[in-house]
């Protein structure tokens, strides 16, 4: 800190100069160690888990359970093992899957109302059809995972896909390729 010649030093002003500094110090540093744990947890969290039963090699269809037992789905929380995640995506047994054949509106960032209710609509909806019983996943195409790491695969039962379903009901559209706005 300078001062003018013949101006006394006032430690007041260099006390709370010096108190300001640590403090940016102290938040920049929490800020820091708050990034990093919440980066570790949300990794954590969605970490691709690899499980042999979900490779597809040779593109037939693949039962993932018997008729006996289905395991059960709910809406996503903080631990994700077998839940959905929203109208197109869901968590089996620690693995996470796009479904590849349909689209569904967005509830995690929609660009309105309309958006987030009909994808909330799709949500729930899934979860009902995925508890109603035994069904197959099957690869579609020649890419087995997206960008982000989900399994890319048409849901079945008794050869009908789960997705057409969510078509027919106004919840969801057919994958085109790319995302198309719902507002």
């Amino acid at each position: 800190m300078s001062e003018t010649p013949g101006e006394p030093f006032d430690f007041r002003k260099a006390l709370k100069a010096q108190k300001r500094r640590k403090l940016r110090k102290e938040i920049a540093l929490g800020l820091g160690a708050f990034a990093i744990v919440f980066a570790g947890g949300m990794l954590a969290l969605n970490w691709p888990v690899h499980d042999a039963s979900l490779a597809n090699d040779d593109q037939q269809p693949q039962a993932l359970f018997q008729q006996a037992s289905s395991p059960q789905f709910d809406i996503c929380g903080s631990i994700r093992r077998t839940c959905v995640v929203d109208g197109d995506t869901f968590w089996l047994d620690g693995v996470k899957i796009r479904i590849a054949d349909i689209d569904t509106p967005e509830i995690s960032e929609p660009r309105c109302d309309y958006e987030y209710q009909l994808g909330m609509r799709a949500t729930h909806r899934l979860v009902d059809l995925l508890n109603g019983g035994p069904f197959e996943l099957r690869t579609i195409g020649s890419r087995d995972e997206d960008q982000y790491g989900r399994k890319l695969r048409v849901v079945t039962r008794g050869g009908r896909s789960l997705g057409d379903q969510l078509v027919s009901e106004g919840l969801a559209r057919t994958w085109t390729g790319r995302r198309e706005p719902w507002c």
